[in-house]
């Protein structure tokens, strides 16, 4: 495992797994969302974005954090290892809902309310987006190692498990 990407619906637990697993791999860990992101809340041009993944991809070890279903292909098509959050709408809506008016690692705000078409986009994610991402992991998953979690339970479950073969 030296080149991991970790997708999933937000609010599903991707960016705390991520750095659980920066902590024990050493990998160095990018955030989608810090990329993207600008402090005044727009974003930097998509071929800036590109741009940055390929600098990333030139590495040899990385762990990628984030959805952006525009480049999930591309991020599949570098990475050795895919981890996929694929949890209930409820609990993902929960964590995007826990997390508001906290700091956070990866995004240069404070959200401090649900954007309701972030929550619509969170809702339609198992219909729009999940039959998508499926898709291209059958497609690439002769050649990945590829982990589906299913419930937090089982994303703490690996995580501890990968700390005690450390």
């Amino acid at each position: 495992m030296n080149k991991v990407i970790i997708i999933g619906c937000p609010g599903s637990g991707k960016t705390t797994f991520s750095l659980k697993l920066n902590k024990i791999t050493g990998l160095p860990l990018y955030h989608l969302d810090a990329i993207w992101h600008k402090p005044d809340k727009t974003h930097i041009p998509r071929e800036e974005f590109d741009k940055r993944a390929a600098e990333i991809f030139n590495t040899p070890e990385w762990i990628i954090d984030g959805n952006y279903n525009r480049t999930i292909e591309m991020r599949l098509q570098q990475c050795d290892t895919v981890f996929l959050f694929d949890l209930p709408t409820e609990v993902c809506l929960q964590g995007v809902t826990e997390r508001l008016g906290k700091g956070r690692y990866d995004l240069p705000w404070i959200e401090k309310e649900l954007d309701p078409e972030f929550e619509g986009f969170i809702k339609d994610f198992p219909k729009t987006s999940l039959p998508e991402i499926y898709e291209l992991i059958e497609k690439y998953k002769s050649e990945k190692q590829v982990i589906v979690f299913k419930s937090r339970e089982e994303s703490d479950e690996y995580i501890n498990m990968t700390e005690r073969k450390q």
